[in-house]
């Protein structure tokens, strides 16, 4: 039991920072008449990919559906061709050549590129950075209330984490096709989008008795 008044505050901290992540994904196709043909250019186009992957700089790579499936008729079940598809998740850490990695892939033959979507690491200092900030202003709070009151903080009696919430401003980057580079090819410039992170606590202290006019 809690003698002597309570104050009863929620502090909150937001914090704003670049992007430790960018993931995006590279999905081959393959499409003819005959079923062996279609599993051949699929294996072919894969293997592309994954030597162009083998070749960059990137963090993690993970295959993650393969699909091969017979395309039919409306009316019937008479196949008419083959379709396969093998997409590869690309994790990057290193967003300087990011650009020209997409575009070395998208420029494979029957190769789909999508994303980059930005995040921040899982266990990255930024979320505990924002968990300190919340608790200093829960406790900035309970001070003001304090001191409006002609008392002062005497002790703390109870903090509840209320959550901590990462929000991307945008789940995909914003991008401008440059001019020409000097061996020809495109240039693609992307703006990582910056990642925002709310914390909250909720707290309880005691206070010195009021002073009251």
């Amino acid at each position: 039991m809690v003698d002597g008044p309570v104050v009863a505050v929620r502090g909150e901290a937001y914090r704003e920072v670049a992007p430790e992540l960018a993931r995006f994904r590279v999905t081959a196709s393959a499409r003819d008449r005959d079923r062996e043909t279609t599993l051949t250019r699929l294996a072919e186009r894969a293997a592309a990919v994954r030597a162009l992957l083998d070749s960059a700089d990137v963090d993690r790579r993970e295959t993650g559906e393969v699909q091969v499936y017979p395309l039919t008729k409306r009316s019937g079940e008479r196949v008419v061709a083959y379709q396969g598809r093998v997409t590869t998740t690309v994790t990057v850490t290193d967003f300087t050549a990011l650009g020209e990695l997409m575009l070395r892939l998208a420029d494979q033959d029957q190769i789909e590129v999508a994303g980059p979507w930005w995040s921040l690491r899982p266990d990255s200092p930024v979320y505990r950075q924002a968990r300190h900030a919340a608790i200093t202003d829960a406790l900035v709070r309970a001070r003001e209330y304090a001191e409006a009151l002609g008392a002062r903080v005497t002790a703390l009696v109870e903090l509840a984490d209320s959550g901590l919430n990462p929000q991307p401003m945008m789940t995909r980057a914003a991008f401008t096709m440059g001019g020409a580079v000097e061996d020809g090819r495109p240039e693609l410039d992307l703006d990582p989008q910056p990642q925002s992170v709310q914390a909250s606590v909720e707290a309880r202290f005691t206070i010195s008795e009021p002073v009251l006019n």
